[in-house]
């Protein structure tokens, strides 16, 4: 593996770690609180629990394609609605009303969090989309193929 690859590999592992293996342990190891945290969004205890099981799906299986460079372009686009999807969820600084109350609030961390979801899915988009990514079109016309990020 040439520097350039292993340069690839540890930016790409940089970009998943928080999902795998950190998110995804965390529900499995405490999937009681990680369906009542859900509960706060999804009053229904089934779509609480589905949403988890999806969410370490994605969690998982979409982490190990970005690593391994599998269907690359669609598991970072997925990842990227994930992050999105995540933080309008859960990130809900608005619902707060304190957010204006001072830098403790409730408000001002969860819009931390929302912007580091926004942002973390925009660099999963890099891979989607950037210069090894062939563009939205490539995508959109092969979405399983890879982009070959280690030669």
């Amino acid at each position: 593996m040439s520097i350039d690859q292993l340069v690839v590999l540890l930016v790409r592992c940089g970009l998943v770690i928080l999902f795998l293996p950190f998110s995804a342990l965390d529900k499995i190891f405490n999937f009681s609180g990680a369906v009542g945290q859900a509960s706060e969004t999804f009053a229904f205890r089934p779509f609480a629990v589905a949403a988890i099981v999806a969410g370490l799906g994605v969690e998982i299986f979409m982490s190990l394609g970005i690593i391994l460079g599998i269907a690359d372009r669609l598991c970072a686009f997925v990842m990227a609605g994930y992050c999105a999807v995540t933080a309008l969820l859960w990130k809900r600084f608005w619902a707060q009303g304190d957010f204006w109350a001072g830098p403790a609030s409730k408000g001002r961390g969860l819009f931390w969090d929302f912007l580091k979801n926004l942002s973390l899915g925009a660099g999963f988009l890099l891979i989607t989309v950037g210069p090894t990514g062939g563009g939205l079109s490539h995508l959109v016309h092969s979405p399983f193929q890879s982009t070959y990020p280690y030669g």
